[in-house]
């Protein structure tokens, strides 16, 4: 059974000038003469997106599009009509979000967050910009220390509302981030705890040692690539670790720590050495 909006791997059918059709139990999808892969015959398999034409037929392609059926994602609106905006993503035909799935007042070259569904008046893939009834934290997938995707939502007092793998809502908090980031920035991170109420605190990165023994390796070898010394050490501040190491001082301070334990570095006045 072929999905819409997704990827599907599908057998070559039939070969002809326009292109190739791809095996759907039926009289084939189209998949256009510019996205075949050279040397294509009958009897392979590609695996292809599928989506729907401007007159509602189903065609395949090797393209890949910026998110596919169930993302949310970060798009630029390419143009805006009465009836709704058409969006980029990735594809020779725009993504169209209808005018009833809008939050904002959408602009041609605006960036705005949306979500990839199936519409179900027209049955064809779209998008819509109202995201709250697909997030949920009444029933959690996830638990405390666990690697996750971390969607960047919305900018609150205390830090960014984040969306965890497309489903729930947790908190980034100011004291935790340690780079410019903005809406609809991805990143990979870790569930730091979960509150009352499945409110949710995130933090990016990854989870305790597991995190600072990747750091560890980073900074034995800027070490050697520095001849064996760095200037850095627990009183630098955030901002001069953060532009040197990409780390934060918390996670520095402790991969110093563990390296020191290790007999791998030495402290001096004014910096680090390796040992």
């Amino acid at each position: 059974m072929i999905r819409m909006g997704e990827y599907n791997l599908l057998r070559v059918v039939k070969v002809k000038d326009m292109g190739v059709f791809m095996d759907n139990g039926e009289e084939g999808i189209l998949m256009p003469k510019r996205f075949v892969p050279p040397g294509t015959r009958i009897g392979d398999e590609i695996n292809v997106f599928l989506y729907h034409d401007g007159e509602g037929r189903p065609i395949a392609t090797t393209q890949k599009p910026f998110g596919i059926l169930g993302d949310i994602v970060k798009l630029r609106a390419v143009s805006v009509t009465a009836h709704g905006a058409f969006l980029d993503w990735g594809l020779m035909k725009d993504l169209f979000i209808p005018k009833s799935g809008m939050v904002s007042f959408m602009r041609p070259m605006g960036e705005y967050l949306v979500k990839i569904v199936m519409d179900e008046q027209t049955g064809r893939v779209a998008a819509t910009e109202k995201l709250e009834r697909f997030l949920s934290n009444e029933t959690l997938t996830v638990k405390e220390k666990e690697e996750v995707d971390i969607l960047v939502y919305r900018k609150t007092e205390i830090g960014y509302e984040v969306i965890i793998n497309n489903r729930h809502k947790g908190i980034l908090h100011n004291n935790e981030i340690y780079r410019p980031i903005e809406i609809g920035d991805r990143f990979p991170g870790f569930i730091k705890n979960i509150l009352h109420e499945n409110k949710i605190d995130v933090v990016a990165g990854k989870a305790g040692y597991q995190r600072v023994e990747s750091e560890s390796e980073k900074i034995l070898r800027l070490l050697l690539e520095n001849d064996g010394y760095l200037p850095y050490h627990d009183k630098s501040s955030p901002e001069e670790i953060y532009a040197f190491f990409n780390i934060s001082k918390k996670t520095f301070k402790m991969t110093i720590g563990n390296l020191y334990k290790q007999h791998k570095i030495g402290f001096t006045k004014t910096g680090i050495n390796l040992i």
